[in-house]
């Protein structure tokens, strides 16, 4: 085991791109940081920071501290003893992969405390099984726009570079909904019709990313899966799914299992202000207080940073400090 510090910076990520359900993801410019070494007393410390992390366990029921441990154990290597500081401007439960970002983060740090034993596929198949599902964890793994399959035991995926020009702006609603909630809304069983919609949206969606026609993601990002049966769950999303683009749009999707709904737009838009404007106004209109924030397609996976003995010292909260949005 190596006895430097590790940190690791992992992008925020946003699922389905509408008809793509569980298998498109797009890495985005908000992050999460996952400090991690191995206690040289000892005994595991974990610290949380930043907001929204009441109730998460600081003990080693943590999410961080199990997946770590379970890379230590692919490697061959006993269970460690941990220092782990996190501190993430990713919104817990709001459908921006604040989970994935803390799966992958722990995957990173401890692999490469273990020597970078397992390749990219076996992290990115473990961040699947413990996820359930291949597109947050693909986005925040490899960066870009990733389209991915899970069949329960193999993870592929095919890196797609995010058009140029391109925009992003999220509306985050100030209530979380848990993914399980959000998946409990879902049909069982859905009609051919419905079912042949989504598959040719979904490829129609994915070669007009591969090919950067814009003109076609308008029509290509609509979805009869998922995005019909959560709207009941956010007031006003309906109307901004359906009316968004006539503000400035290109499209627009929920963001994994929402609540936050995004929209992209050209960079060199004139309307960025309107677009804005009517997405925070369609919500409060509903009663719904909301946050929002223009982001760019992250085009990177994890960086990773060493931090020699002489810097050891140094809090999380300092060395990222410049970079924090919140």
């Amino acid at each position: 085991m190596d006895k430097r510090r590790v940190i690791v910076k992992v992008p925020a990520s946003t699922a389905n791109l509408g008809p793509g359900f569980d298998t498109l993801g797009m890495a985005l410019s908000l992050y999460a940081w996952v400090d991690m070494s191995v206690a040289v007393d000892g005994i595991t410390h974990i610290e949380l920071l930043g907001s929204g992390m009441d109730g998460i366990p600081r003990d080693k029921s943590n999410l961080i501290y199990k997946v770590a441990q379970l890379v230590f154990k692919e490697a061959g290597l006993p269970e460690q003893e941990l220092h782990i500081a996190m501190y993430s401007e990713i919104p817990l439960t709001r459908g921006l992969g604040s989970s994935a970002s803390a799966i992958v983060g722990a995957l990173i740090a401890a692999n490469e405390l273990a020597g970078r034993q397992l390749s990219m596929q076996k992290l990115f198949t473990l961040a699947t099984r413990w996820e359930g599902h291949p597109d947050n964890v693909g986005a925040s793994l490899f960066g870009g726009i990733i389209v991915a399959a899970w069949d329960g035991e193999r993870a592929d995926h095919v890196r797609l570079e995010p058009p140029p020009g391109l925009d992003v702006l999220v509306a985050i609603p100030q209530f979380q909904l848990s993914t399980e909630k959000a998946r409990h809304a879902l049909p069982d069983q859905y009609s051919r019709q419905d079912t042949v919609y989504n598959i040719s949206h979904s490829s129609l969606l994915v070669a007009a990313l591969a090919t950067g026609r814009l003109d076609l993601i308008r029509h290509a990002m609509k979805d009869r899966v998922h995005e019909p049966y959560r709207a009941a769950l956010i007031p006003g999303m309906s109307k901004i799914l359906k009316e968004a683009v006539e503000h400035g749009a290109i499209a627009t999707a929920l963001s994994g299992a929402g609540p936050t709904l995004l929209a992209l737009i050209e960079s060199d838009s004139s309307r960025k202000d309107e677009l804005q404007g009517f997405l925070l106004n369609t919500l409060e209109q509903e009663g719904v207080a909301a946050d929002s924030i223009w982001l760019t397609p992250c085009l990177s996976g994890p960086e990773v940073d060493w931090l020699e003995q002489p810097t050891e010292r140094v809090s999380l909260m300092e060395w990222i400090k410049g970079e924090v949005k919140a």
